[in-house]
C-alpha cells in the first residue's frame, strides 16, 4: 500500500502523507515515495504548485527509529522540496516533531491549524537537528532556534510563526490558503520558478556548504551509545539514564 497519496485541483497537486501506523515518521520507503512525487511534479507542467499535507493528527512525528532513513536520502528529499520548480507549501493541521520540522522549513509556504504542535526533540534522544538545520537555520529567528534546539520544548503554531518556522498560524486552515493558491494559479510558471530561486537563495547555500558534514554528524550521533539509549528509552516508555 503507498504511503504517500495525491490529487490535483486546477494546477494545484496535493502530496498527503499517509503512514498513520507510526504517526508518518519518516522511514526509508516514505523518503522514497516523496521523492519520487514530488519529482515527478517537478516535470509536469500541468501543475502550478504543489500542497505537502498529511492524514490523521500528525503531520511528520520525525524519523522512523525503527527505520530511519539513511541521512543522504532525507537530505535529497529536503532538497528536492527547495531546488523544485513549482512552489512547495506546507498545510499542518497536527503534530510535527523532530525531522518533521525539516520538511516544513524546506517548503515555501506553511500554514498550521490550532490543533499543530512543533518540537525537536533530538536533544532529549541524544541526537541534534543536524541534517533539518539545512533549511531551518536559514529561515527561523536565531534566538528562538536555540531554545527550542536545546530545550524541546513543545510550541503551538502561533508561536512558529512568530518564529518564522512557518508563514501563518490560522482557526481554519485550508479557508487560510485560499488566498494563497489563488496567487499561484495567478502567477506564470516562468515568474513562480524565477522568484523561488530568489527566496530560497540562502537555503540552497545552506546545502551547498553544509550538507555533507551535517550527514556525517547525524550518522555519528545515531551511532553513538547514548543515541542508542536515548531511542530504547524512548521504545520502553521511560526516562533515559541522564535524566536528572
Amino acid at each position: 500500500m503507498k504511503l504517500v497519496r495525491t490529487g490535483r485541483e486546477r494546477g494545484i497537486a496535493t502530496v498527503r502523507m499517509d503512514s498513520q501506523t507510526n504517526r508518518n515518521a519518516l522511514s526509508v520507503r516514505l523518503v522514497a515515495e516523496l521523492r519520487e512525487t514530488l519529482a515527478r511534479y517537478g516535470e509536469d507542467d500541468t501543475v502550478r504548485a504543489v500542497v505537502l499535507t498529511h492524514t490523521g493528527n500528525t503531520f511528520c512525528a520525525g524519523a522512523d527509529l525503527g527505520a530511519p532513513p539513511d541521512p543522504e536520502a532525507f537530505v535529497a528529499l529536503m532538497r528536492e522540496i527547495v531546488t523544485l520548480p513549482k512552489p512547495v507549501v506546507a498545510r499542518v493541521d497536527g503534530h510535527v516533531r523532530a525531522g518533521g520540522l525539516g520538511l516544513l522549513a524546506a517548503c515555501d509556504i506553511s500554514a498550521a491549524g490550532p490543533a499543530s504542535t512543533f518540537a525537536l526533540t533530538e536533544s532529549r534522544l541524544g541526537l541534534a537537528p543536524a541534517v533539518i538545520s539545512l533549511p531551518l537555520l536559514p529561515r527561523t529567528d536565531p534566538r528562538a532556534a536555540a531554545r527550542y534546539y536545546l530545550t524541546g520544548e513543545r510550541f503551538d503554531a502561533t508561536e512558529a510563526a512568530r518564529i518564522s518556522l512557518i508563514t501563518l498560524a490560522a482557526d481554519d486552515v485550508d479557508k487560510a490558503l485560499v488566498p494563497v493558491l489563488d496567487g499561484l494559479r495567478r502567477a506564470s510558471p516562468q515568474g513562480l520558478a524565477a522568484s523561488k530561486e530568489l527566496v530560497t537563495a540562502t537555503v540552497r547555500e545552506s546545502f551547498d556548504q553544509y550538507a555533507e558534514d551535517l550527514i556525517a554528524r547525524s550518522a555519528a550521533l545515531f551511532a553513538s551509545a547514548e543515541a542508542r539509549e536515548g531511542m530504547t528509552a524512548f521504545h520502553e516508555r521511560r526516562d533515559p539514564a541522564w535524566v536528572l
